[in-house]
């Protein structure tokens, strides 16, 4: 294995989950490749139904330490936030 190869960061849906989870990462050439090398790592007890690989250089992500400013405008709209509605008892999930 090349270090020269980019990092693809692994995702996996489980086979009762509804959502994919981040469980490691990979380096490969490519996609196929990451794909391949990434099921060969993470699913040796056959745990998935789908991968996700993603290469690492194009995930953008917030600055947790930004997250006041960046979050501030939902804060400001209180009209999005359920207390000023009266909720039925027979609603259990909400």
């Amino acid at each position: 294995m090349s270090h020269d190869w980019p990092l693809w960061e692994v995702f996996i849906r489980s086979k009762g989950g509804l959502s994919h989870k981040h469980v490691g990462s990979v380096h490969a050439p490519d996609a196929v490749l990451a794909v391949r090398h990434a099921r060969d790592v993470y699913t040796r007890r056959l745990e998935g139904v789908s991968l996700w690989v993603v290469k690492s250089s194009d995930i953008v992500a917030s600055d947790p330490a930004q997250a006041g400013p960046l979050f501030e405008p939902a804060e400001s709209k209180i009209y999005r936030h359920p207390t000023f509605y009266d909720i039925p008892d027979v609603v259990t999930h909400i």
